[in-house]
């Protein structure tokens, strides 16, 4: 698909993705001060957990604007990605540590209406610009900033997974429930991570450009 880019297009596709991570940093920044802010008052690892993935979001966001700068960033496409997975590895690791404290009864987290807040945001801003994020990388052939993507995408589903805990906690009392969810989340980017490591890349919106294609071809 790459060999058929004009070079006007790639050039307007390598302006969108500079949009596209500058708005992330911009974003994940707020949601990472947020979300750190409300884990530590309410002791929540699943917190805790997404405010550090937003750091991490801006991690590899700054990576991609940094390849996306370089003048041929296709040159640094294998760095990136692993960086990227990397970074997927380190968050799972604390948030198990952390999950797994806050289950012995070390931890217990309290309600937290302000993380309750930043999750619902997240589920609000995150999906549609993980899909025109994953769709542009698709179309340049560049695997970083799908691997990017993906992991706006393990954002999406981290504020799904921490807005249950939250919830639960909130609504019955099960305290527990703030550490199931940090447990998912540590999976999750374990298992992006080694997808990232290995560029073994799928669209995690199969469904939505199947019906893109589809409107094209009528």
């Amino acid at each position: 698909m790459t060999a058929a880019l004009t070079d006007q297009r790639r050039a307007a596709l390598h302006r969108r993705v500079r949009f596209i991570v500058f708005f992330t940093i911009a974003w994940n920044i707020v949601e990472a001060a947020v979300a750190l802010t409300a884990g530590a008052i309410a002791s929540s690892a699943a917190l805790i957990g997404f405010g550090l993935d937003s750091v991490i979001e801006v991690a590899s966001a700054a990576v991609i604007a940094w390849q996306f700068t370089r003048r041929d960033p296709e040159r640094w496409e294998r760095p990136a990605v692993r960086i990227i997975g990397a970074a997927f590895f380190a968050l799972a690791a604390y948030v198990t540590v952390d999950a797994i404290l806050a289950l012995s009864g070390i931890r217990e987290p309290d309600h937290s209406p302000l993380g309750i807040g930043i999750a619902v945001a997240s589920l609000v801003v995150m999906p549609g610009l993980a899909w025109l994020e994953f769709r542009t990388g698709r179309e340049l052939g560049s695997r970083s900033v799908q691997a990017d993507a993906t992991q706006l995408l393990l954002c999406i589903y981290l504020s799904g997974t921490v807005l249950i805990g939250l919830l639960l906690n909130a609504l019955f009392g099960w305290v527990w429930a703030d550490s199931v969810a940090a447990l998912v989340v540590a999976v999750l980017a374990i298992r992006e991570g080694v997808e990232a490591w290995r560029g073994d890349l799928e669209s995690p919106f199969e469904v939505l450009e199947d019906l893109s294609r589809e409107d094209e071809t009528d």
